[in-house]
């Protein structure tokens, strides 16, 4: 407790005295390490509930003018009659024994601990044996065996042991029904040459009943500073406890205290003495008469003997037991009770979700859409950032050009299920989409088409075969195509490679591409034609109105609820919900366990020039190494505005923010691999989208992933749609 005094203001309750006064009043002690001990005096003849009535009384009267309480703490059920409608963030039960043992023990003393039991919110016991008889009661029973004050007890080292012609042993502590009476006879009367001591008061025993010899002292109790200086008179310290239901989960408190001392423990065989300090050579334990003598004996001979090697085993021992360390655990424990009560209760507060989803893009906002339309769920969509749509999010810039916040986004999609799926949240606009490279000085086609080798090298070709041919005059086949570079090379030949892919991929990646694997460039996209459309998907287009409106409509729904600027590690413990669906980094969530998945981000600058047109398309590339960024983007080409400005976007790579591209390499793959063994245990947790699998997907591909995901949690779980008709 003084302990705790550095922390809380600390005040300790003591039992009644009845008696020696003619009215009830409350003694408060001055503070003795920062602990204060209020002590109840109460006149005779009070019956038991007007005794309670009192004591509740002088109890309010007291917390009336004390700050809120912060901990109850009992050390007996006896103290909840009077104290059980007090209210804390957190109640403790410190059960030192199992006070139901005891003789003279209450009736109702069973049923208040069964209440207390119910109450409280945290069960420390004295002892391993008290542990294993409670944590079957309670929810959070922890053990905390008695420390010791080394500093304190080891001032007896002063006097050595085993020095003097007498012969003095010693126990301390209560004198009461859990002492073997007859075996400190038997021991006195076996060496009537030695001296015994047993110091401490005499409770519910008449002290007639004890055992009177000439070498048997009951000197009374010593108070806890004096203690050391009466251990310091003893040769050999005694632990003399009978063997019944009051010692069966007896804390072996007296053991570590004479250890300190410096003297050796002679002790019957109480449970937690033998299983914490049976092995020590220090510590005789046993049972009969005559075995206890002979142990004593032993004991003896170890404090008159030159090797203290006894001692250094004990000392090692204690060193790693300390009040300052228990005190500290049982605090922390109640810190992490008191915010586990307030996480409930916040949850409490708050509106319970079938599904909370992290990230409100494509994956997130997909599978919210279907999880609230479709399958009729409440469901919370959560975005560290401050706007839905994730990296498709565009918005008006202050010139008032829509502009791609996270560089450009062209919806292309061979599959008509996610254009379908899509054309509910917008109309489109007819766009296809036009890429040129600027290479030596001129800007041409990527892909690079017919057109382009005709600009490049004035080739004058006319028909496919020409191309074909020329393109097959160039390439260097690669016997073990393993690399980017490898496949481009097989494909075009150097001089092409080094013209439109070296560069751009080491600036993309920040990698040579002779290190990085093959499906980085899984195809090289060249053609034989002069059809100069980026994509040939079969659908083609842009939301009519821009990413972002596309994304309300989406997720504009009265099963929705959208909480943007929030991250996710914020809020996951304060939110009631079912299930998670993550899109965010698989290696984040797991507190990135086994290390940092690689990524490759990005770094844009928008500007916004005084002329109309920059560039004849929307992207140009720069695949020049010596030209810092990788494209330019100009953003009337994808909206069809029209104004006297323009804006653009340059793109730069970069090692570090946000990510965006995972790097493929047989390593981070492995790594990767082990992630998803952990997602594979959380089956609460969907795992969707690029983050989340460690995967580059185009818009279309997240979107049909999401509703395939979806379509199988759907059958998993059994959900019922009200939109059957509907579902995709």
């Amino acid at each position: 407790m003084t302990r705790f005094a550095q922390r809380h203001r600390v005040l300790v309750w003591e039992e009644p005295v009845i008696g020696g006064t003619d009215r009830a009043r409350l003694v408060i002690g001055e503070k003795t390490a920062g602990v204060r001990v209020a002590t109840p005096m109460l006149p005779n003849g009070l019956e038991a509930e007007a005794t309670e009535a009192v004591l509740t009384m002088l109890l309010d009267e007291m917390l009336a003018v004390e700050p809120a309480l912060a901990v109850r703490w009992y050390y007996t059920p006896m103290m909840l009659g009077f104290s059980r409608h007090l209210a804390a963030p957190c109640t403790v039960y410190d059960c030192m024994d199992e006070l139901s043992a005891f003789r003279f023990a209450p009736p109702e003393l069973l049923a208040l601990e069964a209440e207390l039991l119910a109450a409280a919110d945290l069960v420390f016991t004295g002892g391993h044996s008290l542990y294993e008889a409670k944590r079957d009661r309670h929810a959070d029973v922890r053990p905390f065996p008695s420390s010791v004050d080394v500093a304190h007890f080891a001032q007896a080292r002063h006097c050595e042991p085993g020095r003097g012609d007498a012969v003095r042993l010693g126990f301390y502590g209560v004198i009461d029904e859990r002492m073997d009476l007859d075996l400190v006879a038997y021991l006195a009367d076996a060496r009537p040459d030695w001296t015994i001591e047993l110091v401490g008061p005499v409770v519910k025993i008449d002290p007639a009943d004890l055992p009177s010899r000439t070498n048997l002292h009951y000197p009374g109790p010593r108070s806890y500073a004096e203690l050391p200086a009466t251990i310091a008179g003893w040769d050999v310290a005694l632990m003399p406890f009978a063997i019944n239901e009051a010692t069966r989960f007896i804390s072996p408190t007296k053991t570590p205290e004479y250890l300190a001392a410096g003297r050796p423990v002679v002790s019957t065989p109480i449970v937690d003495v033998a299983r914490h300090y049976g092995t020590l050579d220090a510590v005789r334990i046993a049972g009969s008469g005559a075995r206890f003598v002979q142990a004593c004996d032993e004991a003896l001979a170890l404090v008159r003997g030159d090797d203290r090697g006894w001692r250094d085993e004990a000392d090692a021992v204690l060193a790693a037991m300390s009040w300052d360390r228990t005190a500290g655990e049982m605090l922390a424990a109640i810190d992490e009770s008191v915010e586990a009560a307030a996480l409930l209760a916040r949850r409490a507060s708050h509106p319970h979700y079938d599904y909370l989803v992290v990230g409100a893009g494509f994956a997130g906002s997909v599978m919210a859409e279907r999880l609230a339309v479709d399958a009729g769920k409440r469901v919370l969509v959560v975005d560290r950032r401050p706007h839905i749509a994730g990296n498709a999010y565009d918005v008006a810039d202050a010139a008032g050009i829509l502009i791609h916040q996270y560089g450009p986004h062209i919806f292309h999609t061979n599959s008509d299920e996610v254009f379908a799926y899509l054309s509910r949240f917008t109309n489109w606009r007819p766009y296809e989409h036009r890429v040129l490279s600027e290479v030596a000085g001129r800007q041409v086609p990527i892909p690079i088409n017919r057109t382009t080798l005709n600009m490049l090298y004035d080739a004058q070709l006319e028909t496919d075969a020409d191309a074909a041919a020329f393109l097959a005059a160039r390439a260097e086949p690669v016997a073990n195509v393993r690399t980017s570079e490898d496949v481009v090379v097989s494909a075009v030949g150097t001089e092409l490679y080094r013209a439109f892919f070296r560069g751009y991929t080491r600036k993309q990646w920040g990698l040579d591409p002779a290190e990085l694997d093959k499906s980085v460039t899984a195809r090289v996209p060249t053609r034989t034609c002069t059809d100069d459309r980026y994509f040939t998907d079969s659908h083609q287009a842009m939301p009519a109105n821009g990413f972002t409106a596309m994304f309300a409509a989406m997720l504009d729904h009265p099963n929705i609820t959208v909480m943007l600027g929030t991250d996710y590690a914020d809020i996951r413990d304060t939110v009631s919900y079912g299930k998670l669906v993550y899109t965010g980094p698989i290696d984040e969530y797991f507190g990135h366990r086994h290390g940092r998945l690689p990524y490759r981000s990005l770094r844009f600058e928008h500007r916004t020039l005084p002329i109309e047109r920059h560039q004849p398309v929307a992207v140009v590339n720069y695949p020049d190494e010596a030209v810092p960024h990788t494209r330019v983007t100009e953003y009337k080409h994808l909206t069809g505005q029209e104004a006297a400005v323009t804006s653009l976007t340059y793109e730069y790579p970069a090692a570090e923010g946000d990510p965006y591209y995972p790097i493929p390499r047989p390593e981070n793959q492995q790594l990767f691999k082990r992630y998803e063994a952990l997602a594979l245990a959380e089956p609460d947790v969907v795992f969707v989208g690029r983050l989340a699998t460690y995967r580059y997907y185009n818009m279309d591909q997240v979107v049909g992933q999401a509703l395939a995901t979806y379509r199988r949690l759907r059958q998993r779980e059994g959900v019922t749609s009200p939109t059957d008709s509907e579902s995709v």
